[in-house]
């Protein structure tokens, strides 16, 4: 759709007058080109403006100015830019200040002197070589990654994968000695990257039901005991190894959840060969006061469940403790569009997508979405 036709179609949908008119159309056109036209998952045909009417139509007229109001006002949508620079950040802000601080701790020197130090020099350059980091989804951006630090960290280090099979471990360690020219070098840094945290749940829970812990870091545990294991392998991390796990955005009860549950979690995974603890990385994390609240958004909360389809809920969403999704995967109530995909965290209004129908005796409405969701499960 032409984009002056998309405007004249919001006027017409927000029943804007004249001078309203020009001042919103100022603001969609500005927001629109420097970050939500750039949303990965727009249809063909279809970007921010044309989105934006098609979703408000859903709503009754009275209920129109919520909704643009909460888009305009409440909604924190993460682009292409900002998720880039929190990428690049990572090997200069995270992995090397590790790596550092790790080399000054075994010659017992200070962190600031290990530049004019060749012993530590030649401790740095090694112990890089050492660190593997491991994408926990294609939202590690791991493209990024290896683009970003030529010469600093090479293929053979960046894997997008957290369960990777035997012969790909023993691949691993193979160039590792090779570069290295030392047949008995291992591992001694591991990363576990993802984008985003809104529970911490997906990362690390206790699964009540089988009474036991499960999470992409069980996942990744397993992984690498069934190859230890292996006679081929053999020992692939050192024995005081790091398990480092890095999220580029979190919000603030994900990282305290992962960070208690982590804490919970050791004396159960605790065993030979397993570091005694997880070092937990956040690029950024969102204000406490980001989650859509009573009191300060309750007209946005009422459309929430008014315009619901229960067939949203699945196997997978029941995991988050919060059956109803209105405000999103385990009631995160986040207001969050991320560029790449839109959390399930966030208000179902803004990535929900069903025909309605009949459920249960109850007629649900048709959910269209503002910013439509890639779904992992379906």
């Amino acid at each position: 759709m032409n984009q002056d036709l998309a405007l004249k179609v919001m006027g017409e949908i927000m029943r804007w007058d004249d001078d309203e008119a020009r001042k919103e159309f100022r603001w969609l056109k500005l927001m629109a080109r420097l970050k939500y036209d750039g949303y990965r998952d727009f249809q063909a045909g279809m970007r921010f403006i044309e989105s934006l009417a098609t979703w408000l139509q859903q709503f009754d007229q009275d209920e129109r100015k919520v909704a643009y109001t909460f888009v305009k006002e409440r909604m924190v949508y993460v682009g292409p830019g900002e998720v880039r620079r929190l990428v690049e950040q990572f090997f200069p802000n995270t992995i090397r200040q590790r790596i550092v601080r790790t080399v000054a701790a075994d010659l017992g020197i200070k962190p600031y002197t290990v530049l004019i130090d060749p012993q530590a020099i030649a401790a740095i350059e090694r112990l890089r070589r050492q660190t593997l980091v491991l994408g926990l989804s294609d939202g590690a951006r791991m493209d990024i990654v290896r683009h970003s630090n030529v010469g600093r960290l090479s293929n053979e280090q960046l894997v997008l994968a957290p369960q990777i099979d035997t012969e790909k471990w023993k691949d691993l360690l193979e160039s590792l000695r090779e570069d290295l020219k030392d047949k008995d070098a291992l591992f001694r840094i591991i990363y576990l990257v993802d984008d985003f945290a809104g529970t911490g749940t997906s990362f690390l829970r206790f699964n009540v039901d089988k009474n036991k812990w499960s999470g992409k870091l069980t996942r990744f545990r397993t992984s690498l005991f069934n190859a230890i294991k292996d006679e081929d392998v053999g020992n692939i991390v050192a024995p005081d190894w790091q398990l480092c796990a890095h999220h580029y955005m979190a919000t603030s009860d994900a990282k305290t959840k992962m960070t208690d549950s982590e804490l919970a979690a050791r004396k159960t995974l605790n065993s030979d060969g397993w570091p005694k603890e997880v070092h937990l990385s956040f690029a950024t994390v969102f204000d406490e006061q980001l989650p859509i609240v009573s009191g300060k958004d309750d007209a946005f909360i009422a459309l929430a469940n008014k315009y619901y389809d229960p067939i949203i809920e699945t196997k997978h969403t029941a995991v988050g403790g919060v059956k109803h999704l209105g405000l999103g995967y385990g009631g995160c109530a986040l207001p969050v569009v991320l560029e790449h995909n839109t959390p399930n965290n966030s208000a179902a209004l803004l990535w929900a997508e069903t025909s309605g129908g009949d459920r249960e005796g109850v007629d649900a409405p048709a959910m269209r979405p503002l910013f439509r969701r890639r779904q992992r499960h379906v």
